[in-house]
């Protein structure tokens, strides 16, 4: 794997093992603030490059395009669409996937390198590099790093936690036995503790499940029988930054943290390593603190397209290589698309929008500081400069959709007869799926085709590509002679 980056170095000091550490580092007192280490917020600076108008590119590129990608694909949060490009990107550039023996890597147990189809430990002999790992895992820093480059670019997306809760319900009802037991989303907000047991079969569905992927350890009181360990303790916890952007000013995580009020040097502070609580505001920001010196992007699907532009931007991608339709949408509900904010919303559904919020509040905290660093990079993009790129986006994917499928849209799975490009059926909502047009030209009906596949054809289609089934070469049987 080769000598570790120092800001991947930085990397390996996950939530879990930082509490060990943490009585050195308090043994060397100011130094620690001084050295700063993985809890410096890492927010690289975006390169300005040629915006996405309709004139060719300049002979000699500004950038380069990232191809080690890590892709942490979580639940519900229209992350099988992300996939979906991805799948493409590497399919068309001939790049290597870290893939699943089936669809996922073993979740929800945490990553481990040796569930990677192909992958050989270091001194296990050569193997070619793998350029994208990008399937459903529980994510596990440690292990990642065994099969990808320390300088691989390590996105992931999160969703709104009452959208997610909605379509989890849904999706989730017959795996959960929380869920399994409610007979609707309302009654089990209204009363969870009483559907809940942590640790039962499938329940880590049905509270904090953005949290839950991204491998971070839980409070005491939410520990499941998995066993997380007990996360540190952070005497100097790093402070939320402020919200960015007329929209990031919507979402008020005042509901969520209650730092208490201390004065320590003529200075306020959040709190002290004496009064910090396990479960409070500290503990969530040092989580949230680390996951800012581990990916260089978080998406929100709720900004889906916009997001897609800052991907696109960090990547050095173009705009065919982040455009692509919705993939595993159930009817009725969509991902991502809509901006946060319950005004439309009845005074019903915002009551359960705020119940989900703070059922699953370390989702929530997650969210709240994930939009505020989108806003904060759309800032540093220029809001005029992005409305031109979605615009472009947009316009480029109806125009593909028109081109491309019946309808121009997606449809219910009972029109959709060839396996190909039938979705995955399951939950209670039907996952809509897409028909091409007749009459397109061979290179059409294999672009088209390229955005039309689902994730688990898809993912077949490239495990028989990495993976091409051995031939049996019948032996040659020498005929013998006649007498």
């Amino acid at each position: 794997m080769g000598p570790l980056s120092p800001t991947r170095t930085m990397r390996l000091w996950g939530p879990r093992s930082l509490g060990v550490a943490l009585g050195v580092f308090m043994t060397i007192g100011f130094a620690l603030q001084l050295w700063g280490g993985p809890f410096q917020r890492r927010l690289p600076g975006l390169q300005l490059r040629q915006s996405w108008a309709s004139t060719p590119r300049p002979a000699v590129p500004s950038c380069l395009p990232r191809q080690r990608l890590v892709f942490l694909k979580t639940h519900k949060s229209g992350s099988s669409s992300v996939l979906s490009l991805l799948h493409r990107y590497g399919d068309r550039h001939g790049l290597r996937f870290a893939l699943p023996a089936r669809y996922q890597f073993g979740y929800p147990k945490l990553f481990q390198a040796s569930r990677v189809k192909g992958y050989r430990p270091q001194g296990g002999g050569t193997q070619p590099p793998f350029h994208i790992l990008c399937h459903h895992m529980r994510f596990n820093l440690k292990e990642v790093l065994q099969v990808m480059p320390s300088d691989s670019f390590f996105f992931s997306i999160v969703r709104d936690p009452a959208a997610l809760a909605r379509s989890a319900f849904s999706y989730y009802k017959s795996t959960s036995s929380a869920f399994r037991k409610s007979p609707s989303l309302a009654a089990f907000l209204d009363n969870p503790r009483a559907f809940y047991q942590p640790g039962a079969r499938g329940d880590h569905y049905a509270r904090n499940l953005l949290w839950f992927d991204f491998g971070l350890p839980f409070p005491p009181k939410m520990r499941t029988k998995r066993g997380n360990p007990h996360p540190p303790r952070d005497p100097n916890p790093p402070q939320l930054p402020s919200g960015v952007g007329a929209r990031a000013h919507t979402l008020d995580p005042s509901a969520l943290f209650h730092p208490v009020p201390t004065v320590a040097d003529g200075h306020s502070q959040t709190s002290s390593s004496a009064s910090l609580d396990l479960g409070s505001s500290s503990f969530i920001q040092w989580n949230l603190a680390w996951l800012d010196s581990v990916f260089d992007l978080v998406l929100v699907a709720e900004y889906f397209d916009e997001s897609l532009v800052l991907l696109a931007d960090a990547l050095c991608w173009g705009l065919d290589d982040v455009v692509g339709f919705m993939h595993n949408a159930q009817a009725g509900g969509g991902q991502g698309g809509s901006a946060v904010g319950d005004g439309g919303l009845t005074a019903e559904d915002r009551q359960l929008s705020a119940r989900a919020r703070a059922w699953n509040n370390l989702d929530w905290a997650l969210y709240v500081h994930f939009n505020r660093s989108l806003w904060a990079r759309i800032k540093q993009y220029g809001q005029s400069r992005l409305d031109s790129a979605v615009a472009a986006l947009r316009a480029r994917r109806e125009a593909l959709a028109k081109h491309c499928l019946v309808g121009g849209e997606a449809l219910d799975p009972k029109y959709i007869t060839d396996q190909r490009f039938r979705p995955f059926q399951f939950g209670s909502g039907k996952v809509l799926g897409y028909v091409l047009r007749s009459g397109l030209s061979l290179q059409d009906q294999e672009e088209c085709g390229r955005l039309a596949t689902p994730e688990l054809q898809y993912k077949d289609k490239l495990d028989a590509k990495q993976f091409p089934p051995a031939v049996s070469v019948p032996l040659k049987t020498s005929r013998l002679p006649s007498p």
